[in-house]
């Protein structure tokens, strides 16, 4: 099969402003995110950013970049201009695979765009794994997921789910890794943002609130975590060394 991996980047951030280009073993998180891509056997790799630094370094480091609007609400609004710009087929599948994940495995990234080729009927695929920590399924900053008989999403949600009202139940974290149709990414950029979305401050419910089905690929290694914050990534400097 072939996909393209779109890889969303922007400078500023409230809490980690530059973060892209926090420098990991000599080489910028974005670079890193990039050499991620290409080994998942990704038919291209583009980043899609409006910064002219983070732009340098990627193309310094001999990867694409796709120039984007600054006035993007979100990362998938992002994406979607990116396909634009590259004019890519409507049934292409699309990766979006975060800027802030330097050490998501290339298996995964492929794995979730073969889940949503063998999908007809799902508009997009990501991931999840299993929790076993009590902490991080309690956490709102660990987002999980609940999933039905064939492998769909039913909810992502900041809270613990499911309740373990009676007895132990299996609780998943989601990974911020999606795969479109380039069709459905530009659909779902124009599409109005829910409610829900907006209560929990997760992107994806959007989709699952215009009836959109999301096809989940359950990792058994836990998933690597992302960088959101300078103690993440001194975490992830010492797991690269």
């Amino acid at each position: 099969m072939s996909f393209v991996v779109l890889i969303p980047a922007r400078y500023a951030s409230s809490r980690f402003p530059g973060k892209p280009l926090a420098d990991l073993g000599g080489t910028p998180m974005i670079v890193r995110v990039c050499e991620r891509a290409v080994a998942s056997g990704a038919l291209a790799v583009h980043v899609a950013t409006d910064d002219e630094r983070i732009a340098t370094a990627v193309r310094s480091h001999g990867f694409s970049v796709v120039m984007t609007r600054a006035d993007h609400a979100s990362g998938t609004d992002r994406l979607a201009e990116a396909a634009g710009v590259l004019r890519l087929a409507d049934d292409e599948i699309v990766v979006n695979v975060q800027g802030d994940e330097p050490l998501m495995a290339p298996p995964l990234i492929r794995a979730v765009a073969e889940r949503l080729e063998r999908e007809p009927s799902a508009a997009m695929a990501t991931a999840c794994h299993a929790l076993h920590d009590a902490a991080q399924a309690a956490s709102p900053h660990v987002v999980k997921v609940v999933v039905d008989a064939q492998g769909y999403a039913l909810y992502f949600s900041r809270s613990r789910i499911p309740y373990p009202r009676e007895g132990e139940a299996a609780c998943y974290r989601h990974a911020g890794i999606y795969a479109y149709r380039a069709r459905f990414l530009k659909q779902f950029a124009a599409l109005a943002p829910a409610p829900l979305e907006r209560t929990e401050a997760l992107e994806q419910l959007r989709a699952l609130w215009h009836g959109h089905r999301i096809a989940v690929v359950p990792s058994d290694a836990e998933i690597a975590p992302g960088v959101d914050t300078a103690e993440d990534l001194e975490a992830v400097r010492k797991m690269l060394r």
